[in-house]
Formats: structure tokens, sequence, C-alpha cells
């Protein structure tokens, strides 16, 4: 029993709270075993406060600290997405490369999308 099936078929409160234990595991693997969640973490807690501080409303504080979430998100799929590469085939394969540069063109983009959207807002058309 992989830990997971019994809790098949939960409901209600005990379903949120046993979510709620695996989301508090992902994140901890995360930050445990990937050096770039790690940095984008430390991205976070200087940039979220800062889009509270510049952004001028509500919406413009939204898609400032959006974005940067975005990018954790994102790399935490990648670094799921490249465990399950690495369990399925240890050897190298022209597949497992493709998945893993996908995932982290996935990561790149994210970086791409929070640049691009703070130089919108912080820096808009005169």
């Amino acid at each position: 029993m992989s830990g997971f099936e019994e809790f098949k078929g939960k409901q209600g409160l005990t379903r949120l709270i046993n979510a709620l234990g695996y989301s508090r595991d992902g994140l901890a693997a995360a930050w445990k075993n990937e050096a770039a969640f790690r940095e984008e973490v430390l991205l976070a807690a200087i940039t979220i406060p800062l889009a509270v501080v510049l952004g001028k409303s509500g919406i413009e504080r939204a898609l400032l600290i959006g974005a940067i979430l975005l990018i954790l998100i994102v790399e935490i799929l990648n670094s799921g997405l490249e465990a399950v590469v690495d369990k399925a085939s240890p050897e190298k394969h022209e597949l497992a490369k493709r998945a893993k540069d996908m995932g982290s063109a996935a990561v790149l983009l994210a970086l791409v999308n929070a640049a691009v959207i703070w130089a919108c807002v912080l820096w808009p058309a005169g």
C-alpha cells in the first residue's frame, strides 16, 4: 500500500486535512531537495513585500505577486516531473531528456512572464 489507498473515498474535513498534509510534505520535499526552489523562495521573500509596496492598486499587487507565485508553482511541477522521470528510468533516454528540458523551459517561461509583468506594471507606457 502506497499510503494513499487508505484515504481513497474520504470526504469533507478528513479529505481536506489529508490534502493539506500532502501539500505540506510536497513543499518540504521541494525545499529539502531542490536548490532552485530554495532560491526562488528567497526571490519571493524579497519580491512579494516589494509588490505590496510598489503596486498602486489591488490588481497591480495581485499581478506582481501572482507572477512570483507562478514561478514557485512551475518549479514544483518541474521538480515532480524530474523525480518521476528519474524513478521511471535512471538511464539516459531521449524522451527523458525531452521531458526534463520541457520542464526547465516551463520554469524559464514563468521567470520571463514575471519579468514582463513586473516591467509592465512598474514602468507603464507613458
